[in-house]
């Protein structure tokens, strides 16, 4: 799991490769040349866990160790919710994270609020419920953004597993909203349930979906451009004013969904790329709650980034009727704003319009084969050049796809026989916990239920 305390600044990513660890030595210093080091980066086939790829140093007191559970083996890991429920309950490890916390609090010159990032899949989903719990009792009326994370599909191992998985994403889901402002999952499954849907698409990456390297780099891709709106000073929204907008009415789950790269070709105008994309979803769903066609969006924050100023609006020559209303806009924010509202007429929208694409440098996995290095999608006489950054096009929706995904969750629950799953159950949940949990998951879908 990973906490972040948010105050006002202008979001960045770190770019300098990490700095090798002093060691001792003797004898002459090394020689030293003006040119620029090559970064270390990793293959693929190297890279098991995030800080593999890591190039920036912790702070060490941005830091808690989990000591009595095991991140991997056939023995004591994190598996259950309960086990990561009763992590925080332990005053040892609840005290250090106040700690923790407070340290950073005391930094921040304006707090909005808190982003939780925590697997949903295993005990993690237990450990991010109670820490949701502790901020939302100490600091009442903050945003707290939590961002459930999933493995794909080709990760489903043995049936204990996922069953596992089922009992801590129902869990997780249902006591994250009840402690957060808002909850979205993310996964480039298809589905939240027993049953695996096929691994998401996107029509111009070429990723593995057996690799976490490669799956974590495309949500990530994704979490930095939904995010981008309250964490930039140029702009007038917060993370408070962000939940509420796409929560009202108890509508606290939203789905997340992206377009990577966006599809612009040179040459090109952005009402050009828009209106080629027609009348269908332009993005690629990112929550795990299957196909979206005939679903309906209830609010939404969309975020497109990385298009050049030049492109924004349609360079007509005097005298030439514009092809659609959007090639007559005048800017680029009203060229999103009227693409939005033909979209979803009756919908309420969110829409903003950055110039700073997404940088995709090493240690960034090489998932593109036909983009230039600016990420624009060419005609094919660039293929395989090496792409430094792109556009994406990213959105948070309030669906109503989250009715029918939540409910079949709740189906595949009342499918179980709990007498065979007593080791998840003795972690510290009861068969009344299950219970409740089935009837407080079939209220959240009902949330949803319009429009089905």
């Amino acid at each position: 799991m990973a906490g972040e305390a948010h105050h006002t600044q202008r979001g960045t990513l770190p770019q300098e490769p990490l700095s090798p660890g002093l060691s001792e030595c003797r004898g002459p210093p090394p020689l030293t040349t003006s040119t620029t080091p090559t970064p270390l980066i990793p293959t693929e086939g190297s890279i098991r866990v995030w800080s593999d790829f890591l190039r920036v140093h912790l702070h060490p007191r941005s830091i808690c160790m989990i000591q009595k559970y095991n991140h991997d083996g056939e023995a004591g890991r994190l598996e259950a919710f309960g086990q990561g429920e009763g992590v925080l309950k332990e005053p040892k490890y609840q005290e250090e994270l106040e700690d923790r916390l407070h340290f950073y609090v005391e930094e921040c010159d304006y707090l909005q609020g808190f982003q939780i990032l925590c697997d949903l899949h295993d005990g993690f989903s237990g450990v991010g419920a109670k820490a949701a719990e502790m901020l939302q009792d100490e600091y009442s009326g903050r945003g707290i953004i939590t961002w459930g994370l999933l493995p794909g599909p080709y990760h489903r191992g043995e049936a204990r597993r996922n069953i596992y998985r089922l009992l801590n994403t129902a869990f997780g889901l249902v006591h994250l909203t009840a402690h957060s402002s808002l909850v979205c999952p993310l996964s480039l499954d298809g589905s939240l349930g027993l049953r695996p849907g096929p691994p998401v698409n996107f029509p111009y990456l070429h990723y593995d979906a057996t690799l976490p390297f490669h799956c974590s780099a495309i949500l990530a891709t994704a979490l930095d451009t939904f995010t981008a709106p309250y964490r930039l000073c140029s702009s007038p929204v917060s993370m408070v004013q962000l939940a509420d907008m796409l929560s009202f009415c108890g509508k606290k789950v939203v789905t997340a969904g992206a377009t990577i790269p966006f599809p612009l070709a040179p040459g090109q105008s952005l009402p050009d790329s828009l209106m080629q994309l027609g009348g269908a979803t332009p993005w690629t769903p990112l929550s795990a709650c299957g196909d979206l066609s005939g679903t309906r969006c209830f609010a939404q924050s969309v975020v497109l980034r990385g298009i050049d100023r030049a492109c924004h609006t349609s360079q007509l020559t005097p005298g030439t009727p514009p092809p659609s209303s959007l090639h007559a806009c005048t800017t680029g924010e009203e060229v999103l704003a009227q693409y939005l509202q033909q979209q979803q007429p009756r919908v309420m929208s969110s829409s903003h319009l950055l110039l700073t694409p997404c940088r995709v440098v090493p240690p960034y996995p090489h998932l593109f084969s036909s983009c230039s290095p600016l990420g624009m999608v060419p005609d094919g006489s660039l293929k395989g050049a090496a792409v430094e950054s792109i556009p994406v096009f990213g959105a948070l929706c309030s669906s109503s796809s989250l009715h029918r995904a939540l409910e079949a969750l709740a189906g595949d629950l009342t499918k179980l026989d709990l007498r065979r799953w007593a080791s998840f159950m003795d972690a510290g949940v009861e068969h009344d916990d299950v219970a409740e949990l089935l009837q407080e998951l079939r209220s959240l879908a009902q949330c949803y239920q319009d429009g089905d």
